[in-house]
């Protein structure tokens, strides 16, 4: 890694919906950068908890440049950020979602391989998954099977870097943006973009991102829909002849059967993995794919619960990586001659 570059020329967006129990916390995680951005930008969308005074009250603390816009009328996520982008006056653009983290070096080492390599994109990586009392429950670098470069056939198969962990090179963003009538929000704009560039790949996790108690089969059943959907779409961008599509909608099945497996919805991991058998990576895979769906569910459950014991003692509490530099966030910022932002910064609006 190269030294670090200046993330001032960062400009960082939270659009925030609904996570008043969490978003302190998530700001204070880039607060806490060992290099901060150019500005903060916060649009909450009209969340319906109490998260904009949260935020409001939260970001008086912020030690660098920063803005809260407040919409009237719930707009969507990729609405909010395409609003974030409009504004984005910087050479990168990363975004935290309202229940995410970032750890210290984030800002800093993102920017830094961006600076190296002018061919990438976007830069991303690893992250750590935490549950809603900030447990390390998972960790990507166990599974997840990313590409540093050429990052077609790693999407097309459906692995995608986390939102949490990505960075993007601002003028390669600004050509396409967020499709507004897409239901997730990324996946689609990861492959236009792999179209013109590298995706730079960090080995390490400096991101944390919140898994909520949610149902696993319907979720994984949502977003296997919208990324083939969001396949269809980009073909032609892509190059991509039916018969190719065709087996990128298997491999894509395949590994949504994978995530499957691992949470414990075996039933509707069996299904696609049947119907994607042919598109598994190597046998290995295959060996693991039955060994999970042919272990009795006492047997499994106990594995899961042993695997989390492990994670649990392994990493503990996601606050303890959450440690900022040795001088105080004020100190560091009033060296570089920068102001503080205050209330009287803020954009409280309707738009």
């Amino acid at each position: 890694m190269t030294a670090a570059a200046p993330a001032d020329s960062v400009f960082v967006a939270v659009p925030s919906f609904g996570h008043a129990r969490f978003v302190a916390q998530t700001l204070r995680s880039i607060f806490r950068q060992t290099r901060p951005p150019a500005k903060l930008l916060v649009i909450d969308d009209a969340s319906p908890d109490d998260s904009a005074r949260v935020i409001a009250e939260t970001l008086t603390d912020c030690p660098f440049p920063c803005e809260l816009v407040v919409h009237a009328v719930n707009r969507g996520l990729c609405a909010t950020l395409n609003e974030a982008l409009s504004h984005c006056d910087a050479p990168h653009f990363a975004y935290l979602g309202s229940d995410d983290l970032w750890l210290p070096d984030f800002l800093a080492t993102r920017a830094a391989m961006l600076e190296a390599r002018p061919q990438a994109v976007l830069a991303y990586g690893h992250a750590l998954v935490v549950n809603a009392d900030d447990d390390i429950v998972d960790d990507t670098r166990w599974w997840a099977r990313y590409a540093d470069g050429d990052a077609r056939a790693m999407l097309l198969r459906g692995g995608a870097p986390m939102s949490a962990t990505v960075m993007y090179r601002a003028s390669a963003l600004a050509r396409f943006g967020w499709n507004e009538q897409a239901r997730l929000e990324d996946y689609e704009l990861y492959l236009r973009l792999c179209r013109l560039g590298d995706f730079a790949l960090d080995l390490e996790a400096r991101a944390a991102w919140r898994r909520h108690g949610r149902n696993t089969s319907r979720d994984a059943s949502f977003m296997l829909e919208e990324t083939l959907a969001a396949q269809a779409r980009t073909a032609a961008w892509m190059g991509l002849s039916e018969a190719e599509l065709r087996r990128a909608n298997r491999e894509l099945t395949w590994t949504y059967a994978e995530a499957l497996a691992r949470a414990g919805a075996r039933r509707r991991a069996a299904a696609l993995a049947w119907s994607s058998w042919s598109s598994a990576p190597d046998w290995l895979a295959r060996g693991k794919m039955l060994a999970r769906l042919l272990l009795p569910a006492p047997v499994e459950r106990r594995r899961q619960a042993r695997r989390a014991a492990a994670i649990a003692r392994r990493f503990g509490k996601v606050t303890k990586h959450l440690v900022g530099e040795d001088a105080s966030r004020e100190d560091a910022y009033w060296e570089r001659g920068k102001q503080p932002c205050r209330i009287s910064d803020f954009k409280l609006g309707s738009s």
